[in-house]
C-alpha cells in the first residue's frame, strides 16, 4: 500500500464504561440508587505513549523527535529491547537458531511491572541488555524516574493487550521493507558487532516472518500511523501538539479531581479545528458545534446517579441494566448556553429547561437580569449549560443562584465545550463538590478576558449575529 505524505489517523479507543456485576433473579427488580463510579486516580497518572513498527523503521528517531520537542516536560524512554530474556547456556550455543523477534523472547511480566510502577509515580531500575553476548548485564541497571510522559518503544509493544491498555496514545511507524532492511544491516554490523551474512540470514529466517505474524497485525491497534518514520516532521509536530494539549489537561485534572475532559480523539480534535477556524461557514460551525455539544452532554449524563434495573428481553431472557435518573433539569446561561439545549433534549426526552441571564461587563460584571427555574429545582440534578468557561464569574453567579434555591453542589454538573484554566480555578475553588465536564482546556485568557486560542464569541457565531 502506498504511504501517505502525512500521518494517518485511525479512531482512538474510547475507554469502556465500568459495569457493576449483579445477580440475576427470576423477575425484574430495582435496587437503591448509587453514583456511577469514576476513577479519579486515572487523571493523576503520566501520559503513556506506545511506539511500535517493524525493525529499523525509525521508531527511535520518532521518539527522539518527540522528546526534543517536549523539552519543557519530564519525559522518559523505555525500550522493549531492555526486557529481552537472557539466553540459557544451551540457547547461547545455538544463538543463530534463536528467534529474537518472537513475543516469547521478551520478559513481558517484568515490562508490565516496570511501566506499572512508573505510572504510580515510583522510580524503577530497567535492565541493560548486552546484544553482543545476548544476556543481561547482571551488575548494572538504568535508573528511570517517574515523569510526565512515558514513551514505550519496541517492535511488539502492541502485541500483548495488557501492555496496550497501559497506553494513552499508540503510534505505529510505517516504513518500506527495503529501507528497514538496509537500516538493520547498518545498525547490526556497526552497533552490535555482527557480520552481514548473519544479519541477512536472521532477517530471512526470523525477522521477516515475525513482522508478518506479529508486528504487522498489531498495526490495526494504532491510533496514529506515521509513514516514513522520522522523515515525517509534519506528523510528529501534530502528535506533539496533541500531547501538549493532553498534558495541560492532566495538570488541572491532578489539581481538581472534579474536572473531567472527555476522551480526546482525532475526530474531536478535527471538529475543534473546524469550529475554531474563523473562515468556517455558519452552517458548518453550527453542525460541528452541535456534534461536540452532544458528546459533552452524553459524557455529563454518565456522571448522574443510576438505579439498577432488570428487564425481560424479547427472547425471554433477563437483562440486568440501569434506569436513568428521573429528576433532571437543564439550566442554560443565556444566551450562549441556549445553543446546548437541543443536544440535551435529544438525549433526555421531555427534560425541563431553566434559564439564567447574567449581565457581564469585563471580568467583574455579575448582575442577575433574569431567571426562570422549575419550582422543584432543589429536588433535581442540574446540568448547567454554557459552551465557554472563561473567567468563571458568570458561572459562579449562576451556581450561587442554584445553591440559594436549595440545589446541593454535588447535584450540579457544569457542561462546556472549552474551558480556560482561570475559569476552572475560579469555579473549582469556590465550589469543590460540583463537576465540570469539558471537551478541551485551552491555554489561558488574554488581557481582554477572552479564551486563547478560543473560538471567539460563541453565541454570535452560533446564532448568526456576528456580522
Amino acid at each position: 500500500m502506498e504511504a501517505a505524505s502525512t500521518a494517518h489517523f485511525s479512531g482512538l479507543r474510547v475507554d469502556g464504561l465500568l459495569g457493576a456485576s449483579a445477580s440475576v433473579s427470576s423477575s425484574p427488580r430495582a435496587t437503591s440508587s448509587a453514583a456511577i463510579p469514576t476513577d479519579a486516580n486515572a487523571t493523576k497518572q503520566p501520559f503513556v505513549i506506545g511506539v511500535s513498527g517493524g525493525t529499523a523503521s525509525g521508531k527511535t528517531t520518532v521518539c527522539d523527535m518527540i522528546i526534543q520537542q517536549l523539552h519543557d516536560h519530564r519525559v522518559v524512554l523505555v525500550n522493549q529491547d531492555s526486557f529481552y530474556r537472557g539466553l540459557t547456556p544451551e540457547e547461547s550455543e545455538h544463538v543463530h537458531e534463536y528467534n529474537f523477534d518472537h513475543p516469547d523472547a521478551f520478559d513481558t511480566e517484568q515490562l508490565l511491572e516496570c511501566i506499572g510502577k512508573l505510572k504510580s509515580g515510583q522510580s524503577v531500575q530497567v535492565p541493560i541488555y548486552d546484544f553482543k553476548n545476548h544476556r543481561r548485564c547482571s551488575d548494572s541497571f538504568r535508573q528511570v524516574n517517574a515523569s510526565d510522559v512515558i514513551i514505550l518503544e519496541g517492535i511488539l509493544v502492541f502485541h500483548d493487550p495488557r501492555v496496550r491498555n497501559l497506553m494513552n496514545l499508540k503510534i505505529f511507524v510505517d516504513t518500506d521493507a527495503d529501507v528497514r532492511l538496509a537500516r538493520r544491516i547498518r545498525r547490526d554490523t556497526v552497533e552490535r558487532g555482527r557480520d552481514v551474512n548473519s544479519v541477512l540470514e536472521q532477517y530471512a529466517k526470523f525477522v521477516k516472518p515475525a513482522f508478518d505474524d506479529f508486528v504487522l497485525p498489531s498495526k490495526k491497534c494504532a491510533d496514529v500511523i506515521i509513514p516514513r518514520g522520522g522523515e515525517n516532521h509534519v506528523a510528529v509536530d501534530l502528535i506533539v501538539q496533541h500531547i501538549r494539549t493532553k498534558l495541560g489537561q492532566h495538570d488541572l485534572c491532578k489539581i481538581y479531581p472534579n474536572v473531567y475532559v472527555i476522551q480526546s480523539t482525532f475526530q474531536i480534535r478535527g471538529m475543534h479545528t473546524l469550529i475554531r477556524d474563523r473562515e468556517i461557514t455558519k452552517h458548518d460551525f453550527v453542525f460541528y458545534s452541535d456534534r461536540l455539544i452532544r458528546l459533552v452532554v452524553e459524557h455529563g449524563l454518565g456522571h448522574l446517579p443510576f438505579t439498577e434495573k432488570q428487564v425481560y428481553t424479547p427472547t425471554g431472557s433477563v437483562y440486568t441494566g440501569v434506569d436513568f435518573c428521573k429528576k433532571l433539569c437543564g439550566v442554560s446561561i443565556v444566551r450562549s448556553g441556549e445553543s446546548m439545549e437541543n443536544a440535551l433534549r435529544a438525549c433526555c426526552k421531555g427534560i425541563k429547561i431553566g434559564k439564567i441571564l447574567i449581565h457581564r461587563d469585563g471580568d467583574n460584571g455579575k448582575q442577575l437580569i433574569y431567571e426562570k427555574l422549575p419550582k422543584d429545582i432543589s429536588e433535581r440534578h442540574i446540568l448547567l449549560l454554557d459552551p465557554v468557561l472563561a473567567t468563571g464569574n458568570s458561572a459562579s453567579h449562576a451556581i450561587e443562584l442554584l445553591l440559594q434555591k436549595g440545589v446541593p453542589q454535588s447535584h450540579i454538573i457544569f457542561l462546556n465545550l472549552i474551558s480556560a484554566p482561570e475559569g476552572i480555578h475560579c469555579v473549582c475553588n469556590r465550589f469543590p463538590f460540583l463537576k465540570i465536564v469539558t471537551s478541551e482546556i485551552d491555554v489561558a485568557l488574554n488581557e481582554e478576558f477572552r479564551v486563547i486560542p478560543g473560538l471567539g464569541e460563541f453565541g454570535d457565531r452560533y446564532f448568526g449575529t456576528d456580522d
